[in-house]
C-alpha cells in the first residue's frame, strides 16, 4: 500500500510546511545574489540550505541559476521524491522536483537545463571529498566551481516576517521549558532530571531532535544545566558554559551533579520550532543566593541591556563587544567573563536562525551592524570556581529597536525552589 504524504503534519493535523511564498522569495533572492557575484548558477546539497530553499530535507540537490541566465531551477531528488514534492508545496511548488540523474550523467543534466559553466557549490559546508566528487562529474562544463557559502549565509541573516514568527513561537515553547524546570527542582535533584523535564516539553511541542551548527566539529545539547561547581567545568564547546555532560562522549550540558542549597544553578535552554532557534538562560537556586552571586547576576543583566541597546541603535557588533567587555572589566569581571583563563570565550552574543551559530556575532572582527530582521541571542555570563551565573534572551532587530523573542521580563532572572 502506498504511503500518504499528507499524513506528514504538525500537532492536530496542522500544515507545518514552509509557505510557498517563502520558497519563491528565497529562490528569487538567491538568483539575484548570484548575478551580482558574477556566478552563473549554484548547486546545493547541504541539509539546512535545502530546507531553507525547498521546504524539506531530502537526499537531494537543488540547482538555482542566476537572474537572466535562463537556467531552470531543478530539485533533483535521490530519495524521497514524493516527500520532496509534497514538502515544497505540491502542485504549487516554485520549482520542479524530479528523480536525481546518475552522477555519471551530471554534466549532461546540468547542460540540459542551461548551464555552460560549473555551478558554484557550498565548499564552506560540504566535506571536501563530496566537493571533489561532484567536481569530477562536471567535466563537460567550463571554468572552476566557486564557493557560494557566503551568499547563502548573508541571505539568511535577515529573516522574513514568517521566520520571525517561527522564532517567536519557539521562544514561547522555550519559556514553558523553564516553567517545567521550576516545578520539579528540589534538594538532591540531578542536572539530568531538570534537563529531562525541559526536554519533555520541547519534544511534545515538536522538537525534531537536532540542533544544527555551522562550525565543525561543534554539536550542542538543547538543555545545559550547571549546578554549583559544575558551572566551572570547561568543555570543547566554544561558549562560557560547558557543564559536566552525561559522559565523555557527551561532555556538554547536564550531568549527575545535584542541586544543593544556596548554590547557583544555571539553565541554558535551546528549542527549535520548525527549525528556528530560541536560546535563553535563567538562574535557579534552592533558597536564596548570597549577595555576591546576586550582584554578579545584576551586573550581567546590566551588560546584556547595554549590548542589546547598542545593537538596536545600529552600532556595529564589534563595538558592542568592546562596550560590554569594558563594562565587565570596570565591574571586576574581566578574568571571569564568558569563562576562566585559559578557557574564556570572546563574544557576548551570536546570531541564530536555522543554525545556532549564525552571523554576525558580538565579537571583534564583526565590524557591521545587526541588520533589521536579524535575530541574535545576547548572553553575558561569568564563571567562577564555585559556579556560574548569567542571563540570556533571543532578540530581533526591528525599525524601532530590539524586540525580545524569548521569555524576557515574563520570566524572573533568578527563580528559587
Amino acid at each position: 500500500m502506498a504511503w500518504d504524504a499528507e499524513s506528514i503534519t504538525g500537532p492536530d493535523g496542522q500544515d507545518w510546511r514552509v509557505p510557498v511564498s517563502e520558497l519563491e522569495s528565497r529562490q528569487n533572492a538567491l538568483s539575484l545574489a548570484l548575478a551580482s557575484e558574477g556566478l552563473e548558477s549554484i548547486l546545493i546539497d547541504d541539509p539546512v540550505e535545502l530546507y531553507w530553499l525547498t521546504g524539506g530535507r531530502q537526499n537531494s540537490m537543488l540547482l538555482v541559476g542566476s537572474e537572466g541566465s535562463g537556467i531552470e531551477t531543478k530539485h533533483w531528488v535521490r530519495r524521497s521524491l514524493k516527500r520532496a514534492i509534497f514538502e515544497s508545496g505540491g502542485d504549487d511548488s516554485p520549482h520542479e522536483s524530479e528523480k536525481q540523474p546518475r552522477m555519471a550523467n551530471l554534466s549532461e543534466a546540468l547542460a540540459s537545463v542551461g548551464c555552460t559553466e560549473r555551478p558554484s557549490m557550498l565548499s564552506g559546508k560540504i566535506p571536501h571529498d563530496r566537493w571533489s566528487f561532484l567536481n569530477s562529474k562536471m567535466t563537460g562544463l567550463t571554468g572552476e566551481s566557486r564557493d557560494g557559502t557566503g551568499i547563502l549565509y548573508s541571505l539568511r541573516e535577515v529573516k522574513s516576517n514568517w521566520e520571525i514568527q517561527m522564532h517567536r513561537e519557539s521562544g514561547e515553547v522555550n519559556r514553558r521549558m523553564f516553567e517545567a524546570v521550576s516545578e520539579i527542582g528540589m534538594e538532591g535533584c540531578t542536572e539530568l532530571e531538570l534537563a529531562a523535564a525541559a526536554d519533555s516539553v520541547s519534544r511534545e511541542a515538536g522538537f525534531g531532535g537536532r540542533i544544527r551548527m555551522r562550525r565543525w566539529p561543534m554539536d550542542c545539547d538543547r538543555v545545559v544545566v550547571a549546578a554549583g561547581r559544575s558551572g566551572s567545568v570547561p568543555s570543547y564547546f566554544d561558549s562560557a558554559i560547558g557543564g559536566l555532560g552525561a559522559s565523555p562522549i557527551s561532555s556538554l550540558g547536564a550531568g549527575f551533579a545535584k542541586v544543593k542549597k544556596g548554590e547557583p544553578v544555571l539553565v541554558d535552554i535551546v528549542h527549535l520550532h520548525r527549525g528556528y532557534v530560541s536560546d535563553c538562560t535563567r538562574m535557579f537556586s534552592l533558597g536564596g543566593l548570597s549577595v555576591e552571586w546576586t550582584s554578579r547576576l545584576d551586573d550581567m543583566v546590566e551588560i546584556k541591556n547595554k549590548v542589546v541597546g547598542l545593537l538596536g541603535k545600529g552600532e556595529d557588533c564589534s563595538s558592542a563587544w568592546l562596550s560590554g567587555s569594558e563594562m565587565a572589566s570596570e565591574m571586576g569581571h574581566s578574568g571571569n567573563l564568558m569563562g576562566m583563563h585559559p578557557n574564556q570565550s570572546s563574544f557576548l552574543g551570536h546570531s541564530v536562525g536555522l543554525e545556532l551559530d549564525e552571523t554576525p556575532v558580538v565579537a571583534l572582527g564583526f565590524d557591521r551592524e545587526l541588520k533589521a530582521g536579524g535575530t541574535m541571542a545576547v548572553e553575558p555570563k561569568v564563571i567562577h570556581e564555585d559556579g556560574a551565573i548569567g542571563n540570556e534572551d533571543t532578540w530581533v532587530r526591528t525599525s524601532e529597536g530590539m524586540e525580545c523573542l524569548t521569555a524576557g521580563s515574563s520570566l524572573p532572572n533568578l527563580m528559587e525552589w
